[in-house]
């Protein structure tokens, strides 16, 4: 059985003897206590190992996600004859049907999928290695659809690509949420979603690249090419994020000692408890207790209208082609909008954690979004359509902040954190599922309907979220006024890890857990 992920600083002599106690009572400290919270030296110590992990863990993460985001391949490959070359059909509803059938199976696969790898994750002591090999599987994936020839053959790749994408995404939540406290963890994680726009915008640039240049190219269509290449890539990524990525705070290979203790004290200061499970925290206890958590269902729920009404990402190059331009020139249009949001996910984050705010910094870009899908319903004229576009693609900027909110609402025991980050972003992605059947062609060029069933998401989707706000208010408001009520819910055996790993008594702890407050 894999050591919890809260409880190391042991002997390797000592592991066998202390295997049948419990993990609190036998820690073999083998590293000097870190710096006494506030003090100058552990101020500059916790700059340093951040600094350390951002440099190290953030870059391989962002690469990744760059490379998982294949839909955007798939959406530019439509312009350049993805459709006519492996229809099964001629008839115009049939194709545009198994367009959207090949857009969906994957969520359909993704969703329900990210349960089981994150409750795997929760339990193994390597990730770097599991993420790794999840990265090297959908590269090989992405590189057979490359070779596809038939409406068959996309469709299966599309199945057996969403079983190891759905390892990343709430993966690299949860490994993030095991190292950044909970006033640095939305920044980072936005800073990887960034890489998801981004691509967006540079992969319309790399798409425009290719299809000027390489249709033909030793006799295969340039639309290949980009899932070749691509594939490819993604696969020697992976070889090296075995290397690159962190594991846990409790093992990671290339941090020292005093290093893994310092990452394990501060994450433990940051909800008064220590960051891992108890023997009675199992990944199915975790799941069971994320499924019965009425906020995970309505963060889910949330989630999946977000997504819904967000679903036009998916078809960005499509609505840019409705301006009237060449290919080159429309795929150029559509990148634009993207790096304006890539920068305003991580300005938006970087706010809300100085700030602590949650709600406004994520339903006030969707409110941008229903602005720009109001302009668009109006006028079929370029420019105001154009600039449409641009608030549309901001509503990146909450999407990116939506998970990391999950993982501050939800943070101990690690096995519920785990559950519901998936639960949660599984069942969003029904959005994307769902949202892959709204943008119909037949709908096009003005998508009228479209747009106003994303907006009827959008507003569900704020009226959820001020009843999650209001929860998290009345929980606060609860620690303040019952705080002994309050800590007889706690559960003292990660209280007295957290006092072990700070050096403090568990009187000192319990006191510090008291001031714990959960984030709206």
């Amino acid at each position: 059985m894999p050591p919890s992920h809260g409880a190391e600083f042991k002997d390797n002599n000592d592991l066998e003897a202390d295997h049948t106690q419990h993990e609190a009572k036998s820690y073999v400290v083998n590293s000097s206590l870190p710096p006494a919270l506030g003090s100058q030296e552990r101020i500059l110590a916790e700059r340093m190992l951040v600094r350390k992990l951002d440099f190290r863990l953030l870059p391989a993460i962002v690469a990744i996600y760059i490379l998982n985001y294949i839909d955007a391949w798939m959406t530019t490959a439509r312009l350049q004859g993805f459709e006519q070359d492996l229809r099964s059909s001629r008839s115009f509803g049939q194709v545009h049907l198994q367009y959207s059938v090949v857009l969906s199976i994957l969520y359909v696969v993704y969703a329900p999928a990210q349960i089981p790898s994150n409750m795997i994750l929760n339990k193994i002591t390597r990730p770097s290695i599991y993420i790794g090999a999840c990265v090297i599987a959908w590269g090989l994936t992405s590189t057979l659809t490359g070779i596809t020839t038939n409406y068959g053959g996309i469709l299966a790749c599309r199945i057996f690509l969403a079983i190891p994408e759905a390892a990343f995404y709430p993966g690299a939540v949860y490994l993030l949420s095991c190292w950044y406290t909970k006033r640095e963890l939305t920044l980072r994680t936005s800073i990887l979603y960034a890489g998801l726009i981004f691509s967006n915008a540079f992969g319309s640039l790399v798409a425009a690249g290719i299809f000027s240049g390489m249709e033909g190219v030793r006799g295969i269509r340039a639309w290949r090419w980009l899932f070749l290449i691509e594939g490819s890539i993604t696969m020697s990524l992976g070889f090296i994020v075995m290397w690159i990525l962190p594991d846990y705070p409790y093992n990671t290979r290339w941090m020292t000692p005093s290093e893994r203790r310092l990452a394990q004290t501060r994450i433990a200061e940051d909800a008064g408890e220590a960051d891992r499970d108890t023997a009675d925290d199992s990944s199915f206890r975790g799941l069971q207790m994320a499924v019965q958590d009425p906020l995970v269902i309505l963060f889910a729920l949330a989630g999946l209208c977000q997504l819904l009404g967000n679903s036009f990402g998916q078809f960005f190059p499509t609505l840019a082609a409705t301006l009237g331009f060449n290919t080159t020139v429309t795929l150029l249009l559509a990148s634009a909008p993207w790096v304006l949001a890539g920068i305003l996910c991580c300005v938006n984050a970087w706010h809300a954690d100085k700030t602590g705010e949650r709600f406004f910094h994520i339903a006030g870009w969707w409110w941008v979004v229903m602005v720009g899908l109001i302009v668009s319903l109006s006028t079929m004229s370029t420019p105001p359509r154009y600039l449409a576009m641009f608030l549309m693609a901001c509503g990146s900027s909450a999407v990116a902040m939506f998970v990391p909110w999950v993982a501050n609402a939800v943070p101990r025991p690690p096995a519920k954190r785990a559950a519901a980050i998936a639960i949660v972003n599984g069942i969003s992605n029904l959005g994307t599922c769902i949202g892959s059947f709204t943008w119909k062609a037949l709908w096009g060029p003005r998508y009228h309907w479209s747009m106003i069933i994303s907006l009827g998401s959008l507003t569900i989707s704020t009226g959820v979220l001020i009843v999650i706000r209001q929860i998290l208010v009345q929980k606060n408001k609860q620690l303040e006024s019952q705080e002994s009520t309050a800590l007889a819910t706690i559960n003292t055996v990660r209280v007295e890890d957290a006092a072990i790993l700070e050096g403090i008594t568990l009187e000192e702890a319990m006191e510090r857990r008291r001031g714990f407050r959960y984030l709206y």
